[in-house]
């Protein structure tokens, strides 16, 4: 499998990977499923698999984050009190989140 992709100044360039038979008539299945080039589909599956980690490790840089001020300070929400402020979204008693406490 060739693909092509751009580097920082825009330019396309093919790289290669190999594919086992039957992972290349799933791609060629799906290409003709939705009437699109087997090139698209596996440029697809990269570009989604690619935003899908992406968004894997922000989250996860995200907790971390959260995780260490909460062992810096202690303060927090207990589970039940973001239940009960959640409960409140799209009601007419919506309510600003809680504060935080130790």
């Amino acid at each position: 499998m060739e693909l092509e992709y751009f580097d920082n100044e825009g330019s396309s360039m093919a790289t290669s990977v190999k594919l086992d038979d039957d992972l290349k008539s799933r791609i060629q299945q799906q290409a003709d499923i939705r009437h699109r080039s087997t090139h698209w589909i596996k440029r697809e599956a990269i570009r989604n698999y690619v935003e899908r980690e992406e968004t894997r490790e922000s989250f996860k840089q995200e907790a971390l984050a959260s995780w260490t001020a909460y062992q810096e300070t202690g303060q927090h929400l207990t589970g039940q009190e973001v239940h009960d402020w959640l409960k409140t979204w799209g009601t007419n008693k919506e309510t600003e989140i809680p504060e935080c406490h130790e």
